[in-house]
């Protein structure tokens, strides 16, 4: 049975596998329902940011906003393929799908 080392660092990066965009994707597939404010807090970005980027999102076909009562709701498209030419050929489904809560 093989191994995993994890090297110990000696510095925390800054930096992370996914932007700030798929981070808040990331928090609608887990719950559709989840406040701009609690997305901004788990993000660790700014409440306007989240707003600018759920905007982008819905613009660019990967979410869709619901008008439940006074309230919004979210959606991803898991349909939709992936933006960047390296990994156009996915799906988002094939990214976020495993992020989701069972």
């Amino acid at each position: 049975m093989a191994k995993h080392f994890a090297p110990e660092l000696a510095v925390v990066p800054t930096w992370t596998f996914f932007s700030n965009h798929a981070h808040v994707l990331v928090c609608v597939v887990q719950d559709p329902k989840m406040r701009m404010a609690e997305i901004a807090r788990l993000v660790g970005i700014g409440e306007r940011a989240v707003h600018n980027i759920v905007q982008d999102l819905i613009v660019a076909g990967y979410m869709t906003r619901t008008k439940v009562g006074r309230r919004n709701e979210y959606s991803v498209n898991l349909d939709h393929p992936l933006r960047h030419p390296l990994e156009a050929e996915h799906l988002v489904a094939d990214v976020f799908v495993p992020f989701t809560k069972t």
